[in-house]
């Protein structure tokens, strides 16, 4: 069991009793994510927060097979190496489907059972299947065409840019250009990215939002600025919210980086929601 590279984030001076893992998106990695982990638990000291690097990115091995599914099961291999359960799991974009579906793993009895009272927070994630396309597809393209090496991350920041990303997703993107040898190259195989994305865009979790399992909360949050979650599935959210009574729908001003563009508004939801029996709204 090859456990994934994780970085755990505490109060100063707390004994946290709950446990949120946070999931970040393709390309991505838990350090993305830092900023808002300390905010976090600053604020709700009886939380830790776990940054995960998923498998083939961040400082995690490069695994496979390159599936949605095999990133869920890695988290209850991660519960098992901390000793003790999740009792939130966050995840944005790419992240948001595997949490999902680590929650119908979860359902299925793949972990220590189905807990009294658990949360899912899916941030800017759609939980449909469709077509392979968006920024993320787009990215392949400039991974391949821009393999470097590159003499400074200015010119991997400057390659991103170089196919129409704005300078918030290249610096961002940049991050995974790490030295070698010969100079800075990418730290992602694009083969292995590719392979996760088709896996995304063909697997359906709606599954998990319209039947969650007993004791799951679904905090959706769509940012408004991003077209990720579309109308349609917001009505589907909301109807699933209507007949479940386990799961609803946020909305933030926000671009699809809402962790960056609108971190306020997230750590509102998130130190008002968490630990809450069911979801107000």
């Amino acid at each position: 069991m090859a456990t994934l590279h994780h970085e755990i984030v505490e109060a100063p001076g707390a004994a946290p009793s709950r446990q949120m893992f946070l999931l970040h998106g393709i390309y991505g990695a838990g350090r993305n994510w830092g900023s808002i982990a300390r905010r976090l638990v600053r604020a709700r000291p009886e939380w830790r927060v776990v940054l995960v690097d998923l498998r083939s990115h961040g400082k995690s091995p490069r695994l496979a097979p390159h599936t949605i599914d095999c990133c869920a099961a890695d988290l209850l291999d991660l519960e098992e190496h901390l000793g003790r359960p999740a009792d939130a799991v966050l995840g944005h974009s790419f992240g948001g489907k595997v949490a999902l579906l680590y929650g119908r793993l979860r359902a299925e009895g793949g972990g220590d059972g189905v807990r009294a009272r658990w949360q899912l927070w899916i941030v800017d994630s759609s939980p449909s299947a469709g077509r392979p396309g968006g920024g993320a597809w787009r990215m392949l393209g400039v991974l391949r065409r821009h393999p470097g090496p590159f003499g400074s991350r200015a010119e991997a920041v400057d390659a991103v840019a170089s196919e129409g990303f704005s300078p918030l997703v290249a610096n961002w993107m940049a991050i995974n250009a790490v030295r070698t040898d010969t100079g800075l190259e990418w730290r992602i195989d694009p083969d292995e990215m590719e392979a996760y994305l088709r896996d995304y865009f063909r697997t359906d979790a709606w599954d998990v939002v319209e039947r969650p399992p007993a004791g799951t909360s679904l905090h959706f949050i769509r940012a408004l600025g991003s077209s990720v979650l579309d109308d349609a599935a917001g009505r589907r959210i909301r109807g699933a919210a209507r007949g479940a009574g386990q799961v609803v729908l946020h909305e933030v001003e926000g671009g699809h980086w809402v962790n960056t563009e609108n971190p306020e508004a997230l750590l509102e939801l998130l130190v008002g929601e968490l630990d809450q029996p069911s979801p107000r709204g």
